[in-house]
């Protein structure tokens, strides 16, 4: 019986034990028209082997290991071996550009580093500075492809396979490493849409705690069949997983982006669960709107639950998506990097028509929203969110001065806007570093995007404060039109005047809205674009 202080890799070992030759990962490449699947038995056997593997090339209980590497079929067993051989896991969000590869490595001192071919040109242009404390590079990519100067992982483990003893009886087995579940386990970047990225320092523990939060708020079961389509390196789509992973319930891995895709995977592997990103879960109804998807010829009544998150759901797309999922079970967590992903604050089924809060403290976590001297606010308040639980990050790694300001007697900081309403639910409003003073007035862009997003030839939109001499900032809005639908300036001052007017758009660009891979707006990038001047057309900004 599963027990709260298991550690992950047990969890594995168990599956593995009692699931073994039922499928734990599928892997589908829709546009290769590829699909690959291990069994837990698999699963297990390859983490332990690259465990061992790493062991005897020197690899150490805290050390750390960078994994740099798109979504696959390798990616979870890999990320399990590290953990079995008590070093960091380091994942690194496949968008980073080489200097941010090179900061993120520079700071974790990582000794390995493993990485895809898509990334081969990035790693030789800083390679020279990352061989200081590199000494294994270890490809993940078609061996025929693979830089001279790295390994490929396969024929890494290869070396293992050829010693271990044969026989009916003989059974691969992880290093022997006294890992306790205070140790620490994972090292994870913020994707940096406030900022630089900071390094959150998570243990064992936590990663145990999110498997059996996620489980007791979505009650999974060794039957259900869990989409996966947000990359991996983030704590959103494995946290989310790891419910299904502690009863050993199937992964479909999804490889690849689009309305089709993703209900295919979900009819074609009878799917239970999806996780969805608000772009996509968005995306999905257009393509219903326009007949693109005709659900009538998709099997789709197994699914049973839509989830949401890595952002403010607007509640329109709720409204809209219940119209075409009627009996469908819809729930949305609010979490962050540093409290190890989604789950602090969690809304639940049950309370699936409350369209617009993002919920009540999740199991195991207290939460509370104060002013700037720390003051508990009631409802209808907006302050700060703050919460505190099993899953807080044990700090920001070399960097004690945030950590002390993000943490204080244990409560974890978000940086977030929320507010209490009279039923003890949470909403929240917006970011803290997002707010716009305009004139003396506080203006959260969330609540103008969520506005905006009701208007049906509105796909997209994103709110950010651009300079003004006399008012300090006014609020600017991009926007994404629907495909085929026409849009000027004067319809969005018409639709607008339905605000109160200090938080109606000042100025309107037409473009598409950038997101980083876990669907959130990348507003610092927006602000440097309008920095240097404000009335540049922003589809000429974003090419």
């Amino acid at each position: 019986m599963t027990t709260p202080d298991m550690m992950i890799t047990d969890i594995l070992a168990q599956n593995s034990a009692r699931h073994g030759e039922k499928i734990a990962i599928v892997e589908r490449i829709p546009a290769m028209n590829t699909r690959h699947q291990i069994t837990w038995n698999q699963f297990h056997t390859s983490a332990c082997r690259f465990a061992n593997a790493l062991e005897k090339k020197g690899i150490q209980k805290g050390d750390k290991v960078v994994q740099l590497m798109t979504n696959s079929i390798q990616w979870l067993p890999l990320y399990f071996g590290i953990l079995y051989t008590g070093a960091w896991a380091v994942p690194l969000n496949f968008r980073f550009e080489a200097d941010k590869i090179l900061l993120c490595t520079q700071t974790a001192e990582a000794k390995v580093f493993i990485f895809g071919k898509e990334f081969i040109g990035r790693i030789e242009s800083i390679k020279p500075q990352l061989d200081k404390f590199v000494t294994l590079w270890l490809f993940s990519g078609p061996k025929d492809v693979c830089p001279p100067w790295a390994c490929p992982v396969q024929e890494f483990i290869s070396e293992e396979i050829r010693e271990e003893p044969s026989g009916e009886d003989s059974k691969v087995i992880p290093p022997a490493v006294d890992i306790s579940l205070e140790d620490e386990a994972a090292l994870y970047f913020t994707s940096g849409t406030t900022g630089t990225p900071k390094a959150v320092l998570l243990t064992h523990k936590n990663l145990s705690h999110a498997c059996y939060l996620e489980n007791a708020h979505h009650g999974q079961t060794q039957e259900d069949i869990f989409l996966c389509v947000p990359p991996l390196y983030h704590t959103g789509a494995k946290m989310h997983w790891m419910g299904s992973f502690l009863v050993g319930g199937k992964c479909i891995l999804l490889n690849g982006v689009s309305p089709r895709w993703i209900i295919e995977a979900i009819s074609e592997e009878r799917c239970t669960i999806a996780w969805l990103l608000v772009p996509w879960a968005h995306d999905i109804v257009i393509a219903i709107e326009n007949k693109e998807i005709l659900l009538s010829d998709y099997k789709l009544s197994q699914w049973r639950l839509m989830h949401a998150g890595a952002q403010p759901v607007p509640p329109s797309l709720i409204e809209n998506w219940k119209k075409y999922f009627p009996g469908q079970a819809y729930d949305t967590n609010y979490g962050l990097t540093e409290s190890t992903g989604p789950g602090c604050v969690h809304l639940g089924v049950e309370n699936a028509d409350r369209i617009g809060p993002i919920g009540q403290p999740g199991e195991g976590w207290e939460a509370k929203i104060v002013d700037k001297q720390g003051n508990v606010l009631f409802a209808n308040e907006s302050g700060e969110l703050i919460v505190k639980g099993p899953g807080v990050m044990k700090e920001y790694y070399k960097n004690p001065e945030a950590t002390q300001k993000t943490i204080q007697n244990g409560w974890l900081h978000t940086g977030d806007i929320a507010r209490l309403d009279k039923e003890g639910f949470i909403w929240l409003v917006d970011r803290k570093k997002d707010m716009i003073i305009y004139g003396g007035e506080n203006i959260f862009p969330v609540e103008i995007e969520n506005f905006f997003l009701t208007h049906e030839k509105i796909k997209d939109i994103a709110v950010i404060g651009v300079p003004d001499e006399r008012l300090g900032e006014i609020p600017a809005g991009i926007i994404s039109v629907k495909p085929g639908a026409m849009m000027g300036e004067r319809e969005i001052m018409d639709f607008q005047t339905a605000l109160p007017r200090y938080k109606q758009l000042k100025q309107i660009f037409f473009g598409e809205v950038p997101r980083n891979p876990t669907g959130k707006i990348e507003k610092p990038k927006l602000r440097r674009m309008y920095a240097a001047d404000k009335r540049k057309d922003i589809n000429k900004l974003l090419k």
